[in-house]
């Protein structure tokens, strides 16, 4: 029989809130966050309190609504970021930028979908309006493009469901409106082996991502390479393309996995 360790339970209550901000779709109004994690507004704002000191949860002045914080991002991106194919990726893209010569970054599945946790620009500077931690879209982005690809369809219908509904009403330029259009991209990107995006994430940016496997065949990273569209060569078989192929292959045999 194993004994229950001592624990503090308070640490476990609070996280609950932390749970259930992670879980929302958006910042929460006070009654409703407390609602989720089952307790008391009144108790659920003593922890809030405390939790806007430490950073794990911020605070919109005109909204009121809570939010998870700076310091949660840190923590999650932490443990991102410590994945072996993750490590291993970070330490040989400062040779790749070199050999590709344009800005270069990786991504993996998050809890809302292609995450960026590793950001390496390159000597010609790309002003683009990303951050770490970042969630890239399915449709418009080479990074959610080709985690589509390769990731369980059950796991990506949602997401992709409400992209095509926001396409239809706020459409994105060389971006599918139908799911047939999708399924072609889609199957586009297998062939290649990567995935490409044109001028449709950030206008006059192009960019392409290569899928990085481990043994079991599952994409466990994503790594990309951008550009703008007037010094990035962005044919399926231009150089950055091969040598991101390439380096995306070695990385995968050294995770384990047999093409």
């Amino acid at each position: 029989m194993h004994e229950t360790r001592a624990g503090i339970q308070s640490v476990e209550v609070g996280f609950s809130l932390l749970d259930a901000l992670a879980r929302a779709k958006g910042p929460l109004m006070l009654r409703d966050l407390a609602a989720a994690a089952g307790m008391s507004s009144a108790k659920a704002h003593r922890y809030l309190v405390s939790f806007q000191r430490l950073g794990l949860v911020a605070q919109d002045s005109r909204t009121t609504r809570y939010d998870l914080g700076p310091a949660a991002l840190h923590l999650g991106l932490a443990s991102l970021s410590r994945i072996d194919a993750v490590k291993l990726a970070r330490e040989r893209i400062g040779s790749l930028m070199v050999d590709i010569g344009h800005t270069l970054a990786l991504a993996v599945w998050g809890n809302h979908g292609p995450t960026i946790v590793h950001w390496e620009e390159s000597p010609q500077l790309v002003r683009v309006n990303l951050r770490l931690g970042d969630v890239m879209p399915l449709l418009t982005s080479a990074t959610g493009r080709c985690f589509a690809a390769y990731a369980p369809a059950e796991a990506i219908a949602p997401l992709l469901a409400e992209e095509l509904a926001l396409q239809a009403t706020r459409p994105h330029a060389n971006t599918p409106t139908t799911h047939e259009g999708v399924q072609q991209m889609l199957a586009e990107v297998r062939a290649q082996g990567m995935a490409r995006a044109i001028d449709s994430l950030m206008p006059a940016v192009a960019g392409f991502c290569a899928p990085v496997f481990d043994a079991d065949g599952h994409m466990v990273l994503g790594m990309i390479a951008l550009g703008p569209m007037a010094r990035f060569d962005s044919r399926w078989d231009c150089p950055a393309a091969e040598a991101l192929r390439a380096a995306a292959r070695r990385l995968s045999s050294d995770l384990g996995h047999q093409a």
